[in-house]
Formats: structure tokens, sequence, C-alpha cells
């Protein structure tokens, strides 16, 4: 089981932030919830939903983590992109060969803006190219080594089950997303 931290920011994407924290779940994985708020667990996501993250920022051990999650989101990414020790944490944990996943606008606000995505293959929302640092693909989900990224809310299903399959396998995520109705939509 791999340890998984999603990050989150006030003005997150709800399903960039949802739909991977319950298929990890659904697959067996240990998803934590961080705020990067303050000293608030209660994050409002870009429509008005609030919840209650599993930890502070401040109160996690990133170092065990397999995995790093940024959704994205306006002002969400530009708020995860503000949390300074969020951006060292990244950087770290990129320099240790640490999977780092963001979707929508969080690849090229954060990554890019931070310089990770620099000479690498990655996918971001329309409208944020300019920022991403990397070559952009225009695909629903770029991996590129320890990096994968996705292209915004359509995108998330794929996005989740892609972590999903580099965390516990292929077997494993088919079974998930036969099960959620996904490979029958998809015609897997």
């Amino acid at each position: 089981m791999a340890k998984v931290y999603v990050f989150l920011a006030d003005g997150f994407e709800d399903v960039e932030a949802l739909i991977p924290i319950d298929v990890l779940r659904r697959g067996g994985q240990e998803v934590v919830t961080v705020s990067v708020m303050g000293d608030s667990q209660v994050v409002e996501s870009a429509h008005g939903v609030q919840i209650v993250a599993d930890a502070l920022f401040d109160d996690v051990v990133l170092s065990d983590a397999q995995l790093l999650l940024l959704p994205g989101g306006m002002p969400g990414a530009s708020n995860l992109y503000d949390h300074e020790e969020l951006g060292e944490a990244l950087i770290s944990h990129s320099a240790r060969g640490g999977l780092i996943a963001a979707i929508c606008a969080a690849p090229a606000v954060v990554l890019g803006q931070l310089g990770l995505l620099n000479g690498r293959r990655a996918t971001c929302y329309p409208g944020f190219e300019r920022l991403l640092g990397g070559e952009y693909t225009g695909e629903l989900c770029t991996v590129d080594g320890n990096f994968i990224t996705a292209e915004g809310p359509a995108a998330a299903f794929p996005f989740a089950y892609k972590l999903l399959e580099i965390l516990a396998g292929k077997e494993v995520s088919q079974q998930i997303a036969t099960g959620m109705r996904y490979a029958h939509l998809m015609n897997w």
C-alpha cells in the first residue's frame, strides 16, 4: 500500500481532488488529504463545497510519501504555489525520485513555475501551457518519469486510474475501473 498526500487549498477543483482520492482509496492506497490553509482543516472548493482535510500541512511527515498529488482549479493552484513549504517539499520529493501528480492548472502553475517540468513532457489545462516549462502534449494524461500530469476535470478518472496502476498495478486499476463501471463506459 502506497502513502499518498493530496494537497488542498481554497479554490481547488472538486472532481480533480475527490475522484483521485476515491479511486485510490478503493484501490487500497493510504490517502491523506492535507490542508495548506494555515491552521484550518476546512478547505473550500472552487464551487463552494467545504471539505475537512485529514491533516494540516505542518502536521504531516512527507518523507514517507510515495506520491504527492496536486488538484487544479483556480485559485486553488495559485494558492498551492503560494505555499512556500509545499514548494520546497515538491522539489525535495522530486530530487529523491518520488512520484508527483498534478492536474488542470496545477502542472503549470505549481510544477512548471517551480521548474520541475523543465525538459519533460507534460499536459495541463489549455491556456496554461506558457507556464509549463516542459513540452506540452495536450493529452488527457501524460506520464514522464516520476511526473504524472492531466489536462482538466474530464481527465480526473483516467488520471486516477493511471495513478492507481502506477501504485498498485494494472490488474488492480482495471478491477476498480470495472467495478466503478468506467471500463464499461470506455469499452475496455
